[in-house]
C-alpha cells in the first residue's frame, strides 16, 4: 500500500518539476521530499522521476503513478469526509424553489447525503413565497429561493437574468397575445412576466398553468407557449426568444439561502457551505 505523504510529495514534484518547488509548496524540507520520492520508488519497484542537472521529469512509470496517486488521494479524502461527517446527526428541513430542480442542486444534495448519512434531510419543493412563509413559521430550517435582484434577504448564491424561452419552432403572430406558460400564483416568475408584458402594453393569455417545473418544460417543449427561465438554466432543447418576438426585458433574480435562527446552525452551515461551494449550473438532464 502506498503512503499518502509519499504520494503527496511525488505529485508536488510532478506538478512543479522541482524538488525545491515541491518542498516550498508542502512546507517541507527538500531532503524530506527527496526521501519520500525514493521510498515511493522503492515501494513501486520502478523509477518514477528522472533527474539530471537541467530538469526533473516523470518517467513513463511516473506518469502512470501520477494518475494512480490522484485517484488514491481523492479516495482517501472522500473516506475521511464521509467518516468524519458521519458523527454529525439530526434533522434538517430544507426547502427549495421548484425550478432549481433543473440545476446541479439534486447532485449536490445527493453528495451531501453520502457525506452525512446520519443527517435526516427532509426536502420540500415549492414556490418561493410559500417557502418563505414556512421558514418564518418555523416549519423549515433552510430555504433556497428566488427574489427580484437586490430585494431579498439572506446569503446570495447566484444572480441570473430572467429571459423568455420556448421551442425553436414556436411562432407568434404580430399583435397576438403572448401565450404564457406560468406557475400558479403566487410565483415570482409569473409576477415578473405579467408585470413586464403589461408595462410594455402587450396582451397575454395563460396557455399552461402549472405547479411544477416538469409542467413548464412539457408545455414549452410542446410549443404551446413561452416560459420564463433564468438565462443560464434554459434547457438545451429550448431557445431564448426575447429578441425574436420583441418581448420586454424581465430583470434579474437572486438565488438566496435563508435560515431559521432556531435551527441547528451546524447542520444549516454545513449544507449552506455545500451549496455555496458549487455553482447552480444547468443539469445535463434538463
Amino acid at each position: 500500500m502506498f503512503d499518502s505523504l509519499q504520494l503527496k510529495s511525488f505529485l508536488a514534484v510532478a506538478e512543479t518539476h522541482s524538488f525545491t518547488g515541491a518542498a516550498a509548496r508542502l512546507g517541507l524540507s527538500q531532503p524530506t521530499v527527496s526521501q519520500h520520492v525514493r521510498k515511493l520508488e522503492k515501494a513501486a519497484g520502478r523509477m518514477l522521476i528522472a533527474r539530471d542537472t537541467r530538469e526533473v521529469r516523470l518517467t513513463d512509470n511516473g506518469d502512470a503513478m501520477a494518475g494512480f496517486a490522484r485517484t488514491i488521494l481523492a479516495a482517501q479524502e472522500q473516506a475521511l469526509a464521509y467518516f468524519s461527517g458521519s458523527a454529525m446527526r439530526g434533522r434538517l428541513r430544507f426547502g427549495v424553489a421548484d425550478d432549481l430542480a433543473i440545476t446541479q442542486l439534486p447532485r449536490i444534495l445527493r453528495h451531501f447525503r453520502q457525506l452525512y448519512p446520519q443527517i435526516n434531510l427532509e426536502l420540500t419543493v415549492s414556490q418561493s413565497p410559500p417557502l418563505l412563509r414556512r421558514l418564518r413559521a418555523g416549519q423549515l430550517d433552510l430555504i433556497l429561493i428566488k427574489y427580484m435582484a437586490g430585494t431579498g434577504e439572506g446569503t446570495l448564491v447566484q444572480r441570473d437574468r430572467l429571459v423568455w424561452a420556448g421551442h425553436g419552432k414556436t411562432t407568434l403572430d404580430d399583435g397576438a397575445p403572448v401565450p404564457l406558460i406560468a406557475y400558479q400564483a403566487p410565483s415570482l416568475s409569473r409576477q415578473m412576466a405579467i408585470e413586464a408584458l403589461e408595462k410594455a402594453g402587450r396582451t397575454w393569455r395563460i396557455t399552461c398553468n402549472t405547479r411544477e417545473i416538469n409542467g413548464v418544460l412539457a408545455a414549452a417543449r410542446a410549443g404551446i407557449g413561452l416560459a420564463v427561465f433564468p438565462q443560464s438554466l434554459i434547457p438545451d432543447d429550448l431557445v431564448q426568444v426575447t429578441n425574436r418576438f420583441d418581448l420586454p426585458p424581465l430583470g434579474d433574480v437572486d438565488f438566496t439561502l435563508q435560515s431559521n435562527p432556531l435551527a441547528n446552525q451546524e447542520l444549516v452551515e454545513t449544507l449552506s457551505s455545500a451549496i455555496l461551494g458549487r455553482a447552480l449550473r444547468k443539469s445535463a438532464d434538463s
